[in-house]
């Protein structure tokens, strides 16, 4: 696996669907709704979130840090402006799964501090990445039990209303769990991997 490829960032496409994602979610009202967005502590799910649950283009003079800076990731992005969003937490229980490939790997909080100042990232203990590890790959049973543990944890919010930007992987692993217990359009979803 190419180092290049370290915590990937969105390519242009990527940002194109991001787009149409929040012209979905404003069309319908879905922004007024949400409450909270957990995401998982990736640049590429960060710049997701922030893009379709953000305020609008960031501009001078508005009293509150960024979602996101200008140029985030390499991006060539406007900046994203905090205003008139929900907050946002970073989670590191819905990462992609963990272990070997470089874009599953994240930076520093540190550095994610200074690329997206008004996301919170004070449920992270460790500023490294201390998850991840190049030579051992999570198994799929370990990333159900981490996505269980997830929505154990996220039925503890008070919030009702929560976006969670995640990982298809994540996703599938931690949904395939509940085998025939899912909603029917989920267990559709799952059965066609």
């Amino acid at each position: 696996m190419s180092e290049e490829l370290f915590d990937a960032h969105l390519t242009p496409l990527g940002w194109r669907q991001v787009d149409n994602l929040r012209k979905h979610v404003y069309e319908f009202g879905i922004n007024k709704k949400i409450e909270l967005v957990i995401v998982s502590p990736l640049l590429r799910t960060m710049q997701t979130a922030v893009g379709v649950f953000g305020g609008e283009g960031y501009t001078d003079g508005i009293n509150a840090p960024p979602l996101m800076v200008e140029n985030a990731g390499k991006s060539n992005h406007p900046a994203i402006s905090s205003l008139h969003s929900p907050p946002f937490i970073a989670v590191e229980l819905c990462r992609e799964h963990l272990g070997v490939h470089p874009c599953d790997r994240r930076r520093s909080i540190s550095e994610y501090r200074s690329i997206f100042p008004a996301i919170d990232f004070s449920l992270i203990e460790s500023d490294e990445d201390i998850l991840w590890r190049a030579d051992i790959r999570e198994k799929d049973e370990e990333v159900a039990a981490r996505g269980q543990k997830f929505l154990k944890w996220l039925w503890t919010r008070k919030e009702k209303e929560i976006a969670v930007v995640s990982h298809s992987g994540f996703l599938y692993h931690t949904l395939s769990a509940f085998g025939n217990d899912c909603y029917p359009s989920v267990k559709s979803e799952i059965c066609t991997k």
